[in-house]
């Protein structure tokens, strides 16, 4: 796919794309004759990964680490070592993302109750 495609799919601008090949967080996985980026499914599946990361507040650098740990994971016939601190690196990671999103709940929470007591003071 090219990046118009991948952007669509994936509701994000052709600028974050390009972005993120430039800070090394994914790489389209070829590029035509033209230099035009190529991307596959499994590219996209990273680019939707990525994508729910950010709201959570990560980091680039937390990103890429992630991005890192599912490879070595995808890899068939892996050093299991390296699995296996994959694994115990991307637990921790779902819990801090299961931390962060408790505190959205709580931001939204308060959210609606500032739209409510506006809403009680209308005239």
């Amino acid at each position: 796919m090219h990046i118009g495609e991948v952007a669509t799919r994936t509701e994000l601008s052709l600028r974050s794309l390009r972005h993120w090949e430039e800070v090394g967080l994914l790489r389209p996985s070829g590029r035509t004759d033209g230099g035009f980026r190529l991307y596959t499914e499994a590219d996209v599946d990273k680019i939707l990964v990525i994508r729910r990361m950010k709201p959570l507040g990560f980091s680039l650098d937390e990103m890429k680490a992630v991005m890192a740990d599912l490879d070595v994971l995808e890899e068939p016939g892996g050093d299991e070592d390296g699995r296996t601190a994959a694994k115990d690196r991307l637990a921790d990671v779902q819990d801090e993302a299961r931390e962060r999103r408790t505190r959205l709940v709580r931001q939204l929470e308060m959210a609606d109750e500032f739209i409510g007591l506006l809403d009680s003071r209308r005239l």
